[in-house]
């Protein structure tokens, strides 16, 4: 039977207080990624981890998610790894160097090892009653399970991206994607999204849902990853997954969907469930897979983006 995370970082953390370096016990791959962990070769590690990275990628020698324990704090971070040892030859997009704190500036201090790295998520690790629990260390709200599988699909899934190949339908020379009016990151998509949802198509039809003052729609989590944006039909009340796509989309797109529209049938109990796709241009691949699937819809976006002089 498959380890739920939580069991994984539940031993993890008892492993790393025993001075037992073995590490047969933990799965070999993760959400499509390989999966090493390390207590220290011959003595314990002052900073266990447990790294994640894809496919051709060295946990030495790159960038990659990774769970860092600071166990004489009792602080576990969940980060955008830097290789400390050889120089990556990818770096970590500027939206995250430029938002994120790295781990020295974290802790106010240079810690002993991988300060360069970024801060994704913080936990405070405590154990209570011989049960380990984890703690936001901004929030000092407790993380659940579904908390913590969500944190982890959520940065795998962005990582992931950083390494999916380039669309093959190139863009013609001389035209660039800012003059077609198509958002650079899928993050910037999102935003202008919500931030306008009101003057939008899909705002006329569908509703955010904001409860207690809080916006819950974007990045909605759940156990499989987190959901772009979830809302709901202004007639009918159901849920609608809206996942946002970039320039070329392709039937990927929909088998990404569908989990999680089915999530949201299952845990919401909701068979009227609808999907949406926002795309920058449309692909015939994603045609023929949404035959099939009559209750998704594709929504196409147009910026219309101009610069002009200043004049007195």
């Amino acid at each position: 039977m498959e380890k739920n995370w939580q069991t994984i970082l539940d031993t993890f953390i008892t492993q790393a207080h025993s001075g037992d370096l073995k590490t047969s016990y933990y799965p070999k791959e993760w959400s499509d990624l390989n999966v090493k962990v390390s207590f220290g070769m011959g003595t314990p590690a002052r900073i266990p981890w447990i790294g994640l990275r894809a496919e051709g990628q060295e946990v030495s020698r790159g960038i990659n998610p990774v769970y860092l324990y600071y166990k004489d704090i009792g602080i576990l971070i969940l980060g955008y790894g830097v290789s400390e040892n050889e120089v990556a030859p990818q770096s970590w997009p500027l939206e995250i160097m430029s938002s994120a704190q790295t781990i020295n500036a974290y802790f106010d201090k240079k810690v002993p090892r991988y300060g360069d790295s970024f801060v994704f998520k913080a936990y405070k690790v405590k154990t209570i009653d011989g049960k380990i629990t984890f703690q936001y260390t901004d929030s000092n709200k407790d993380a659940t399970e579904i908390d913590l599988e969500s944190d982890l699909a959520t940065i795998c899934e962005y990582y992931k991206k950083i390494f999916q190949p380039t669309s093959s339908h190139a863009l013609p020379v001389g035209v660039s994607e800012i003059s077609l009016g198509l958002f650079y990151m899928e993050k910037q998509l999102e935003d202008f999204i919500i931030h306008n949802w009101d003057n939008t198509e899909l705002g006329k039809k569908y509703d955010l849902i904001i409860e207690e003052g809080e916006l819950l729609s974007q990045q909605f989590r759940t156990d499989i990853g987190p959901i772009d944006i979830l809302v709901k039909d202004k007639k009918t009340g159901s849920y609608v997954v809206v996942e946002l796509k970039r320039n070329q989309t392709s039937d990927d797109t929909i088998g990404q969907l569908a989990r999680y529209m089915g999530w949201i049938k299952e845990h919401k109990n909701d068979k009227n469930v609808k999907g949406v796709i926002i795309t920058g241009q449309y692909d015939k691949k994603l045609d023929y897979a949404r035959e099939m699937l009559p209750n998704i819809d594709v929504f196409i976006y147009q910026v219309d983006f101009k610069l002009n002089e200043f004049k007195k």
